[in-house]
């Protein structure tokens, strides 16, 4: 692979409430257009931080200026923020917005993460229609999770599957002053109705032992309509990346294959799924090479050609890794690149979009790669 074209989607604006852009994500329309959506705020976690809309016409080479559709809503009469939107097209014009609300009232100054217990802020995933293309919304809808999922993170886009359900990603946390051992897991939630209810949640990924996390599971629809997931993988006892493991469900999601070393570590993408099946994976090489890196496979579940590598980005800092799960996921506000999402472009491109910069001032940048045709 190649890359043919690069730029900033969003520019921090440092000191102001869009000093620090992540969470980037594209969606491509009927239409040929991209939205894209991004988190901004003044910090890396913050009570300012809002969703923004970005739009192309021209396959991501040039960008809207910002627009921001949704005011903080107030879930179960709490206020709280939106920390992440992903746009998911049912139909031309038909837009799902899937979002997760961070609870910013019941503990008042709290960062999202405790790292004393390892517990989240509560956190609830929303949901919204369009059916205009993204230019209004309806309210936001909670979707309901039982006890056991704890403080609910939406790990990827909700998806279309071959037989027409929908799937969600969830990855399961601690309540904020839980210090019991946390007990990890990703789970699969179907809908048979556009999203309107769920399913119970199904297993994709854990430990019952609680050492390994998989944290993050990015996820495609390959064109056969295999799923596969993709696991940013943590050993709590060396404190240590492990490889991204694969898991690919013939079912949907119902059932999985065992866990896959890739052989690279850390931080996986959504890949993107081309036409043919190819699959472009980027991920993020925090604490080996300090960049974000991208490899083609031949399909969902074959390997990804070491020959295919390209770097997209490369940082100029070292990072160094704390001994301390709790640290280490505490100190995460001061990483400055990361959260790679790849998307499938009309032209035959794959656009990658990433956060990076300095940590007071963090961009949303793409590249746009191309695999051998």
């Amino acid at each position: 692979m190649q890359i043919v074209a690069s730029g900033i989607l969003g520019k921090a604006e440092p000191g102001t409430a869009r000093a620090n852009l992540t969470f980037p994500s594209v969606t491509v329309l009927a239409d040929g257009s991209l939205l894209a959506t991004l988190r901004a705020g003044d910090e890396k976690d913050s009570p300012k931080e809002r969703i923004a809309f970005y739009r192309s016409v021209d396959n991501g080479l040039t960008w809207s200026t910002p627009s921001y559709p949704f005011e903080p809503p107030e879930v179960r009469g709490t206020g709280g923020t939106l920390k992440l939107c992903y746009i998911t097209e049912l139909a031309p014009e038909r837009l799902l917005a899937a979002a997760m609300w961070v609870d910013r009232t019941s503990y008042p100054g709290k960062p999202l993460f405790n790292a004393e217990t390892e517990g989240c802020l509560p956190m609830v995933i929303l949901l919204a229609n369009s059916e205009d293309n993204g230019a209004s919304w309806s309210t936001w809808r909670e979707v309901p999770m039982p006890a056991e999922i704890g403080p609910a993170s939406l790990t990827s886009p909700v998806m279309r599957l071959a037989d027409g359900r929908l799937a969600m990603s969830i990855e399961t946390n601690k309540t904020y002053l839980d210090s019991s051992k946390w007990l990890q897991r990703a789970v699969f939630f179907h809908s048979a109705d556009e999203g309107q209810s769920w399913t119970g949640p199904v297993m994709v990924a854990e430990d019952p032992s609680g050492r390994i996390f998989n944290w993050d599971l990015r996820c495609a629809v390959a064109p056969d309509g295999r799923v596969g997931s993709f696991a940013w993988t943590y050993d709590t006892a060396t404190a240590s990346y492990l490889n991204i493991h694969r898991r690919i469900s013939a079912d949907g999601g119902m059932s999985w294959s065992a866990p896959e070393d890739l052989g690279f570590a850390d931080q996986a993408a959504r890949p993107a799924v081309l036409p043919d099946g190819r699959v472009v994976l980027a991920w993020v090489d925090r604490f080996g090479s300090q960049s974000i890196r991208a490899r083609l496979a031949a399909n969902i579940d074959a390997p990804f050609a070491a020959e295919s590598e390209v770097e997209v980005y490369a940082h100029a800092r070292a990072q160094a890794a704390s001994s301390d799960t709790g640290d280490m996921l505490a100190s995460m506000d001061v990483w400055s690149f990361g959260l790679p999402s790849a998307t499938a472009l009309p032209d035959g491109d794959v656009l990658v979009v990433y956060y990076a910069g300095e940590p007071k001032a963090l961009d949303v940048r793409w590249a746009k790669l191309r695999a051998p045709r």
